[in-house]
């Protein structure tokens, strides 16, 4: 049988909830599965299957879009390949089609490797890792990444996963998260302006159903609180909690209505950490430079309680 995401890790730990159980594959260190007792916490998809909509991938050296795919470096305008034809962008980064190595396995976790090699648009040698930790109340993720060129080279760093809480319908559960800002968008999902979100149809502080939502949203000046950045809750109380270190300044949240989920094709919810904004590479906007030997590390995570 053909798998398509190559090596499957499979990471499991006992706790208080049940076995936590998570897969992350070899192809863009996606999590493909990750649940706790018997309760699903992430959209998975077949074996068989390529991650739809990116689901669960890492995006690196730059999340989202960059417009057109160029940039400019010291006065040179750099093009990178086209990754979105449909839109003429260069979305989620240079490691989404890339196989990650693995460095280092327990029963309860998994870090692996790639590289970004420089290329078309990206002039810098950047060795990266992950690594996928089971704990007690959910999962927890580690990024670094490693500056190997002889100049100082731009990164920012962004997640892509699809959250659910079991078998509860998606438009039923409720999504809660505090944002000072959204960035408004073309067409082609390129922004073009940043505006505030209190008092607005944007503003989710006050939690909103999912079936409510339609978007393909990044926001800004995310509030964490206890290290809490959204939270995705069930009518019955259980609660899945997305969790940042201080480096996720910005999080897009997605909700299409045409995900191909394992039971058929139907409404998704994506919650994606990200340390730079959109479009970073011409706007700046959270964008990291790393200098020549500089190491960058940050964390996420998701957190069940039933």
């Amino acid at each position: 049988m053909s798998v398509p995401t190559g090596t499957q890790y499979i990471i499991t730990r006992a706790t208080d909830q049940g076995e936590a159980r998570a897969t992350v594959t070899e192809l863009a260190a996606s999590l493909r599965e990750f649940s706790i007792g018997d309760v699903e916490l992430v959209e998975s998809y077949a074996e068989t299957a390529m991650p739809p909509f990116a689901d669960g991938i890492v995006l690196v050296p730059w999340p989202n879009r960059v417009d057109g795919g160029q940039w400019t470096l010291n006065g040179e305008v750099q093009q990178l390949d086209i990754t979105e034809g449909d839109r003429n962008n260069a979305i989620h980064g240079l490691l989404r089609n890339t196989g990650y190595s693995l460095i280092e396995r327990t029963p309860q976790s998994v870090t692996l490797g790639a590289t970004v090699f420089p290329q078309h648009g990206y002039p810098f040698h950047v060795h990266t890792t992950v690594r996928y930790q089971l704990v007690e109340s959910g999962l927890r993720v580690t990024h670094t990444a490693t500056n190997l060129s002889d100049a100082a080279a731009p990164y920012a760093l962004g997640t892509h996963p699809f959250v659910k809480v079991g078998d509860t319908p998606i438009a039923e559960l409720t999504l809660t998260m505090t944002a000072a800002t959204r960035f408004e968008s073309n067409e082609r999902l390129i922004p073009t302006g940043e505006v505030a979100v209190a008092g607005t149809d944007f503003d989710l502080s006050g939690g909103r159903p999912v079936g409510e939502l339609d978007l393909d949203t990044a926001f800004g000046g995310v509030e964490v609180v206890n290290g809490v950045a959204a939270r995705l809750t069930a009518p019955d109380g259980r609660e899945l909690r997305l969790t940042v270190d201080e480096n996720f300044d910005f999080v897009q949240v997605f909700t299409p209505r045409n995900f191909p989920t394992l039971s058929g094709v139907g409404q998704a919810i994506a919650i994606e950490p990200m340390t730079g904004a959109p479009n970073a590479f011409n706007t700046g906007r959270g964008l990291l430079w790393l200098e020549p030997g500089a190491e960058f590390s940050a964390s996420w995570g998701l957190e069940f309680s039933a």
